[in-house]
């Protein structure tokens, strides 16, 4: 199994690292190669095999897949403009999900009142979540699904993005982090942010953190108008998290609304199956 850990310069990732000269592999068997942290733009595959590929935390933004065969194949991503065979599938997704959830489309408010019931739309959903949790062994909770985070990971993960987002981001705490607090998986280390992926707190330690970093949220939603929404702030400078970027104030906002509601979906996929397994 070949191994390539760092192959050019990723954004944000590897100050100070060379790239390498561009590489060729003809006729060569790379099965179960494993690729972190590299740059592959503007690499051409042909006649190549990507059976049983897995890609997480990529971007592939302007990517052609042309004469190729494509089934059994489960993607979960953010999409815009993705044409299959000429249609392009984004609004039709868009609209399904939309179908199954019905408070999905909430989830993308424009005005304060529209924060407020999204956020209690949240609370509500994850309140039932929650009591599934608490239904199963304790030990149950730190378990992977599918090499996904366990449920704990997943909770201690959205503590994380309400205090990057909105404790740093929109309330300008230069360090809101917790020792729990879990970035995700693909961002660079960064000092000061924790991440200790070991780390197995019980599911009551962490559900207190949630109600801090909720409550923190909450009180920033309490105090919105419509005016303040489009009002343009920047994170603190220096090497962390969110970027210091000038944005409007709805955007660290609904990255966590689509943070909370994206894995509470994932949350609730895998309770299913860790449920089948204590049956």
């Amino acid at each position: 199994m070949a191994r390539i850990d760092y192959a050019g310069p990723v954004e944000g990732v590897g100050a100070g690292w060379q790239a390498p000269p561009m590489a060729e592999f003809i006729e060569q068997d790379l099965s179960g190669s494993r690729f972190e942290r590299v740059d592959l733009r503007g690499s051409t595959f042909t006649d190549a095999y990507l059976n049983d590929v897995r890609i997480r935390d990529a971007i592939l933004s302007g990517m052609r897949v042309n004469e190729a065969i494509l089934d059994d194949v489960e993607i979960n991503a953010e999409i815009r403009n993705v044409r299959i065979n000429g249609v392009d599938v984004a609004p039709l997704v868009e609209a399904e999900l939309n179908r199954r959830y019905p408070q999905r489309a909430k989830m993308r408010p424009t005005t304060a009142a529209g924060f407020a019931e999204a956020w209690e739309i949240l609370d509500r959903l994850w309140s039932g979540t929650i009591d599934r949790a608490r239904a199963l062994p304790p030990e149950t909770l730190h378990e992977s699904v599918n090499e996904e985070w366990s449920f704990i990971q997943t909770l201690r993960h959205l503590s994380f993005a309400s205090a990057a987002w909105v404790g740093r981001g929109i309330l300008g705490d230069l360090s809101p982090w917790h020792p729990l607090d879990l970035p995700w998986d693909g961002m660079p280390d960064k000092a000061g942010i924790p991440r200790d992926r070991d780390a197995r707190p019980d599911l009551d330690t962490v559900l207190a953190l949630r109600a801090e970093r909720r409550a923190m949220v909450a009180g920033v939603i309490e105090g919105l108008s419509d005016e303040s929404l489009v009002s343009v702030i920047t994170p603190p400078p220096g090497d962390s998290w969110p970027p210091s970027e000038e944005m409007p104030l709805s955007e660290p906002l609904l990255v966590v609304l689509n943070e909370e509601w994206q894995h509470r979906l994932y949350a609730e996929r895998d309770l299913d199956l860790l449920a089948a397994r204590v049956q």
